[in-house]
Parts: structure tokens; C-alpha cells; sequence
């Protein structure tokens, strides 16, 4: 049986194939577009094989069959096969800009706009988000953005190990929809009414540097690490090993960008038997 078995998934438009391509190249095997009910039978087929790595890409293009991936996934379940979901959205504003950029039709708007076949699939796929163990919004990545963000989760597979990824944000434009965790740091000092530090970001020294400096903030962060760190253990045996932490504040410049960069550098000191592996990445940089 193939060592572990990734099933990519998601909203139309939200990059599986994208992430089929990036996971191909990282060395797994890839299958596209398979009928769910199939899904017990592939792990049988690949038991044995020299398989380390199977992804299975399946979505609403399969029609009817793709209602059977529920019984899928519980089959697979009984049978003690070792799988992990990995889901892909995006907001519906960027999947209709990306239709309507390749003049191809949602498989699910008929005769109706983009905008409603967007919603029937949302709701056909609500439920199987809520058991995704990844969740990745694509909607502010481009292609390449992607294809490394699946590297820094699958490149060398699902191991015993917490990846963490610690996401900078501005609540001005929105809060991550892919985020486990929200932190609001918007109570710090703000960098951007000093004018020499404005048209800087939180990855300069001089920016960091007032933020972390801030009173209470390195006893904050501190504290934060400590819950992550005690949280870790439980996520591990529920089977979660990807765990995404958002930290806020206004524009997503300046603090949050330092605390984030902080928290990450912290947690890739490993201090407990579970293995952590962090890094930070910064939505709304450059987004002014």
C-alpha cells in the first residue's frame, strides 16, 4: 500500500491542477480526475508497489460518481488506509475573474451565470471542507506562489511532523479563510505614524525592532509560542499536521508581518519530542 494517500480537492478554479503539476515534480503520483467510488480500489491496486507517495485529484467533474466520494472516504477509513484531504478555495470574486480570464464554463453553472454555479458547488462541497486536513486559499496566489506553498507542505510527504504556516494579514482586507488560528496584534503600536518607519515593512530590522520592543510584546509572543506548542501534541493525534496561523493587524505591513516573523523563527526551535517545522509568509505586503 502506498505509504500515505493525498486526496486533492476543492473549488473549481482554485488551482488543482496547479497542485497536481507542483506534486508531480516533488515525486508523487499523480492520478486526475478519478471516479471516488475507485478510490478503495486504487489503494489495493498500489499495496505493495514502489508507490511512497499516491495523490488522487478528484472534483465535480466527475458528475454523479464524484457523490460517492463520502462512501469513499469511509471505505478507506474501515480498511485502515492512511489518507489525508487536502482542499482548495478561493473567494468567489477571484474564481469568476479566473473564468472569465479563460472563457471556459463552470461545470456547474448550465445555463445560468458563473456566479450561481460557484454557489451549487460551494454547497455540494461544505461539508467535505469542514473534514479537510489542509486548506489552502489560492486566492491571492498566483501559480508560482502556489506551487511553492505545496513544496513547503508535501515535499517530503506527510510526515510525523507539525508544518506550521504562520500568515500575515491587514483585517482591511479580510481575515484568511484558510486560517486555524487568528491572532490580533492590532493592540501594538503602530510603525505607520512614524514617518521614517511608514514606508517600510515589518521584515526591515528597524521596523521589527519597534514592534518587538513594544511593552509586553516579547512577554505576548512568548506566552503565544507556549499554547501553540502546548496545542501541537492533540493536533498531532487527531491526525492534523498542517496548521495555519494568522496574524493580524490593519494593513498587514508592519506588525503583524514582525510578530508573525517572530513566532516563526521561535517555533522552528524545536523544544519538545514533535517535530515542528515553521515558516512565515505575508499576505498584504505590497498590497498598498
Amino acid at each position: 500500500m502506498a505509504q500515505e494517500m493525498l486526496i486533492v480537492t476543492g473549488m473549481s478554479g482554485a488551482g488543482r491542477s496547479t497542485v497536481a503539476h507542483a506534486l508531480e515534480d516533488l515525486g508523487w503520483y499523480v492520478v486526475d480526475n478519478l471516479p471516488p467510488a475507485l478510490l478503495p480500489e486504487l489503494a489495493i491496486q498500489t499495496s505493495g508497489s514502489e508507490i511512497s507517495s499516491l495523490a488522487v485529484v478528484v472534483d465535480v467533474r466527475g458528475g454523479k460518481f464524484f457523490d460517492a466520494l463520502n462512501n469513499s472516504l469511509q471505505t478507506l477509513k474501515s480498511k485502515d488506509v492512511a489518507f489525508r484531504l487536502f482542499f482548495l478555495d478561493a473567494t468567489d470574486q477571484s474564481l469568476v475573474q479566473r473564468f472569465e480570464s479563460t472563457r471556459r464554463p463552470h461545470p456547474l453553472h448550465g445555463k445560468d451565470r458563473i456566479v450561481d454555479g460557484i454557489e451549487r458547488e460551494r454547497a455540494k462541497l461544505e461539508e467535505l471542507r469542514s473534514q479537510a486536513d489542509v486548506v489552502i486559499d489560492t486566492s491571492n496566489l498566483n501559480v508560482h506562489q502556489l506551487e511553492k506553498r505545496v513544496g513547503e507542505i508535501f515535499s517530503a510527504g506527510m510526515l510525523d511532523a507539525i508544518r506550521i504556516n504562520v500568515l500575515s494579514f491587514g483585517y482591511k482586507y479580510g481575515i484568511p479563510v484558510d486560517a486555524d488560528l487568528v491572532l490580533d496584534c492590532r493592540f501594538i503600536p503602530n510603525p505607520h505614524w512614524i514617518p521614517e518607519l511608514r514606508p517600510l515593512t515589518g521584515l526591515t530590522k528597524e521596523v521589527s525592532s519597534k514592534v518587538l520592543a513594544s511593552e509586553g510584546v516579547t512577554e505576548f509572543v512568548d506566552s503565544y509560542v507556549s499554547v501553540i506548542r502546548q496545542m501541537m501534541p492533540g493536533y498531532l493525534r487527531e491526525g492534523k499536521k498542517y496548521v495555519t496561523i494568522a496574524i493580524g493587524c490593519t494593513g498587514g505591513k508592519h506588525r503583524s508581518v514582525a510578530i508573525a516573523q517572530e513566532i516563526a523563527r521561535q517555533l522552528s526551535v524545536n523544544k519538545s519530542e514533535i517535530e515542528i517545522s515553521a515558516h512565515a509568509t505575508h499576505r498584504d505586503v505590497g498590497r498598498e
